[in-house]
């Protein structure tokens, strides 16, 4: 696919995740705070466990409220980008070795996400990427000074699908203003969604930040990027653009 086509009446079909997109508990109220997770379900299996125990010591990082060194992070000094929630790690790892010359600081809470990544770490080789168990949330808070971040990942976040639980959608302005904080001028916000609502909802709040420019400058599209290169078709896109479903990228920069 070489280009994401606009929205288009009806074409709202969800992408189809993990359980962390199953939605709120009915009557729980909207968090004070936001989070950049929901806590799920799932099972570590035998491979996922090996691979914490062989592979965690090197590329999982300990949360500290205190800035990162990235460098000695990574052993390297290289353009930073962060990635929020990986689910299974698919995309991250492929992009990762797609773009070698830079470092992958990655944050995911769900466990067996955590062991799939890393088991693909050791048998794909992969050495750009580090990972923070963690809410991002907070390693964005305290982890990641001003103007540290080359580029932003964030792929298919929970679409929150019911109207009284939209407010729980990870895309909203104080958090975007909190990114654009952490990026460097010339950076960049990489969304992805297949949710038409949540897309619309994306382009509103990211158009709105006066930080940053939209780098889709074909009308035709809506204000919608094409799929960059890096970015490969997960399995659970290629079973909804089969199934007609439209997915949108958007892609803002901070101008330099």
């Amino acid at each position: 696919m070489n280009a994401t086509p606009s929205p288009t009446p009806g074409d709202t079909a969800p992408h189809q995740p993990p359980a962390d997109a199953a939605g709120a508990p009915q009557g729980v109220p909207h968090p004070k705070t936001i989070k950049s997770f929901v806590k799920r379900a799932g099972r570590t299996t035998t491979g996922q466990a090996k691979a914490f125990a062989d592979l965690g010591p090197r590329f999982l990082l300990p949360y500290a409220p205190q800035a990162l060194d990235a460098p000695a992070a990574f052993g390297r000094s290289a353009p930073l980008i962060l990635e929020i929630g990986f689910g299974m790690g698919e995309a991250t790892a492929h992009i990762a070795r797609v773009r070698p010359d830079e470092n992958f600081l990655c944050c995911e809470v769900h466990e067996p996400g955590v062991g799939a990544l890393l088991k693909r770490i050791g048998e794909q080789a992969i050495a750009n990427i580090r990972i923070l168990q963690h809410d991002a949330v907070e390693v964005l808070d305290h982890m990641l000074p001003e103007g540290t971040l080359d580029g932003v990942h964030i792929f298919f976040p929970d679409p929150w699908h019911k109207k009284k639980h939209n407010k729980r959608r990870l895309i909203q302005p104080p958090l975007v203003a909190k990114l654009v904080s952490r990026l460097k001028p010339g950076g960049y916000i990489h969304c992805a969604t297949d949710w038409q609502p949540y897309a619309e909802q994306m382009l509103e709040v990211l158009t709105a930040e006066p930080l940053l420019a939209n780098t889709a400058t074909d009308a035709g599209l809506g204000g919608y990027a094409p799929k960059p290169e890096y970015r490969p078709l997960t399995k659970f896109e290629n079973r909804g653009l089969r199934l007609g479903h439209g997915v949108w990228d958007l892609v803002f920069r901070r101008p330099a």
